[in-house]
């Protein structure tokens, strides 16, 4: 019975980041955590696109355009939206979420969710710390573990 896993390691394949400029402040770590893993998967710092949105709503827009124009091995979807008292939060994050896997459905290209919704400010810096439990740092090694399975099964199909 064949067995089919992503690996870690995706030197020579491209990638896109899409972020978030809303909450920049927790993004920019975000983004620096994607960075950061690419880069420990020996993806080269050439080798990957940032894109930068408005915030969490338009993320899913751009992941499907940078998905269909620049055709990469997949793409990272960086945003954080902060409850509030009003129910905005709970429009945007759905938005984000159904956005985001519909355009991975619609381009087949693979997207990780990296979008952080929290209930503060202080949960959103928590998960925006340097090294591998930055949540920008895990969206990006999930990134490479799709690219590099959808690669496997694309080459056992053929």
């Amino acid at each position: 019975m064949p067995t089919f896993e992503g690996a870690r390691r995706a030197a020579g394949l491209r990638f896109a980041i899409v972020v978030a400029r809303f909450n920049d402040f927790v993004t920019a770590r975000l983004l620096t955590g994607a960075q950061d893993a690419l880069a420990a998967a020996g993806v080269a710092a050439g080798d990957v696109d940032v894109v930068w949105v408005p915030g969490a709503f338009e993320i899913a827009s751009a992941a499907q355009r940078v998905a269909t124009t620049r055709r990469p091995a997949a793409v990272v979807c960086l945003g954080c939206v902060v409850r509030g008292g009003t129910p905005h939060f709970e429009y945007v994050c759905q938005a984000a979420t159904q956005g985001i896997t519909s355009a991975t459905l619609t381009t087949g290209v693979p997207m990780a969710f990296g979008v952080l919704t929290t209930d503060s400010v202080e949960q959103a810096l928590e998960r925006a710390v340097p090294g591998p439990s930055n949540k920008g740092y895990e969206a990006a090694m999930a990134a490479v573990e799709m690219a590099t399975l959808a690669r496997a099964l694309d080459e056992a199909r053929s």
